[in-house]
This record gives structure tokens, C-alpha cells and sequence, in this order.
């Protein structure tokens, strides 16, 4: 049974928060209601947090850079984006060095650098490429960038070599123009990359991207572990990321009705179900 609380509530109960950026902190170019303020007093209060943010688009630091200019002052290792995790991917496949199409904008190629990858686009030789990775939907000509790597793809498998398929950020939409709008992102690229290579080659189920940002256990591990406590709620507005995640990791979360989501009481599955519902961000 979900219940309503308050973020003053939430404070007394929990250790820290994970809070989600896009839809409990700002919408598209502006900052939600009350997010300066929240900010402000956990910063007051010394209480720790982490902006658990899929947004792959955008580097840490530029993430920190874009909340500050919103009047919200954010350390930067309290930011935990889908995107920095590419890093640890990276290593863990020995892939140091290796080429990748980098779908997204210049900030994302930036940081791929710093991760030891060197970015290409689907111009590049398929020999050469060892994968694709689908950060955001910016930087890019939708169309074109969707068929071109899938194009790339097609030629290595085809010449018999494998791929490595990684997303940073599973979002499938996002809220645009303060909640007005919807945008698609990375995650409906990779599902259209998906379907196309399922109908290319039935016989292949491993031909999936490795999925690291909400709802998957990854950032949510460097979360926890940059926090240094498991007894936090995750602070989210979309059910079928926040809630299902932090669900999943076995944490409680909290919808707030600020962005995405709104609340009827009626949920598909129990792993949809928040432990509370927030109205707003009042501290």
C-alpha cells in the first residue's frame, strides 16, 4: 500500500536520498518548483545525496554546471549519471582504446575520450568498430545516425566479427517544454536498433545493448556506494525507471508527482508500486 508523506518525512526516516534529475529537479530548461530549496536545505542540513540522473548526453561536470546555473549547488561526486558508468563497462571488457560509434552530442564524445574510447561515426570501416554506444538523442540526425549505425553493425556481423552494444541511458522518453512535451531518447533508439538486428538475425538473442542507467542495478550500486549507506530512498517521478529500480535493488522510493507520472493508485505489477507518494518538494 503506497502511502503519502512529505520530503520533511522522508528526511527523518532515511539516511540520504537519490534523487532524480529530469522531472523531480528541472523540466526541460527550467528548474521544477521548490527543487533551489530542496537543494539548498539538504545542503544546509549536511545531508547527504547523490542526483541520480540517466542523462547520458552530458558529462558529470556539465550535468553540475547545468543544475548550478538552475540556483541549484550540487558537488560534483554527488553526481551519478548514466553515462560516467560507460567507464567502468569499458574496463571491465578491456576495451581501452577501442573504436565506437558514439550516438549523441560533443559532451558525450568528450567524456567516451576520457573513458579510454575513441569515438567514430558510421562512416568509419566495420572492421575497425567495435561497438556502439547510444547516449542521447542529440547530436546527431536522428534518421540518418539510427540507420547508419545499424548499417555498420549489419556489415560486422555479417563479416563474422562481434559487436558490443552499450546504453547508458535506457530512458525510452522524457518530459519536454515544463511537462507540455515528450521527447524520445537513447532507449527508443536501442529498441529500434534491436528489432531491426532480432529481424536481421533471428537465431541471435545475445545481439542486445548492455543497459547501465535507471532501472538497472549499476548506477544504482555507485550510487550506494558513493553514499556509503543502503538505507536511502530513491526520489523519482517515472515508474517504469525510479520505481521500478530502486524496487528492484531493493531500496524504497518515493513518487513525486512533478514530472512524468501521475498517480491513480493503479499499477501494472507490485515492482511498479512506490512505498510513498510525494506531492511536491516543500521542505
Amino acid at each position: 500500500m503506497t502511502e503519502t508523506t512529505s520530503i520533511p518525512a522522508l528526511l527523518e526516516r532515511y539516511d540520504a536520498f537519490l534523487l532524480d534529475a529530469y522531472g523531480v529537479l528541472v523540466y526541460g530548461q527550467g528548474a521544477i518548483p521548490g527543487a533551489a530549496e530542496l537543494i539548498a536545505h539538504l545542503n544546509a542540513i549536511d545531508f547527504p545525496f547523490v542526483v541520480l540522473t540517466n542523462d547520458a548526453g552530458r558529462s558529470p561536470r556539465s550535468i553540475q554546471a547545468r543544475l548550478a546555473g538552475m540556483g541549484m549547488t550540487v558537488p560534483l561526486e554527488r553526481v551519478v549519471s548514466s553515462g560516467s558508468l560507460l567507464k567502468g563497462h569499458i574496463e571491465e571488457r578491456g576495451a581501452q582504446g577501442s573504436r565506437y560509434i558514439i550516438l549523441g552530442p560533443e559532451d558525450a564524445h568528450r567524456y567516451a575520450r576520457e573513458y579510454g574510447v575513441e569515438p567514430v561515426d558510421w562512416t568509419a570501416d566495420p572492421a575497425t568498430v567495435r561497438g556502439v554506444v547510444a547516449c542521447d538523442d542529440r547530436g546527431f540526425g536522428f534518421l540518418e545516425g539510427v540507420e547508419g549505425a545499424l548499417s555498420l553493425l549489419v556489415q560486422r556481423l555479417d563479416a563474422g566479427l562481434e559487436v558490443d552494444l552499450v546504453l547508458p541511458n535506457p530512458d525510452l522518453i522524457y518530459p519536454k517544454d515544463e511537462g507540455r512535451a515528450i521527447g524520445l531518447t537513447s532507449g527508443s533508439i536501442a529498441l529500434l536498433i534491436e528489432e531491426a538486428l532480432a529481424i536481421r538475425y533471428p537465431d541471435r538473442e545475445d545481439l542486445r545493448f548492455t543497459r547501465l542507467g535507471k532501472p538497472h542495478g549499476p548506477i544504482f550500486e555507485e550510487a550506494v556506494r558513493r553514499l556509503g549507506t543502503r538505507n536511502v530512498v530513491m526520489v523519482g517521478d517515472q515508474l517504469q525507471t525510479d520505481i521500478i529500480g530502486g524496487n528492484r535493488f531493493g531500496i524504497d522510493t518515493a513518487l513525486v508527482q512533478t514530472g512524468l507520472a501521475r498517480w491513480t493508485g493503479e499499477v501494472p505489477s507490485e515492482e511498479h508500486r512506490p512505498t510513498w507518494l510525494v506531492e511536491g518538494l516543500a521542505v
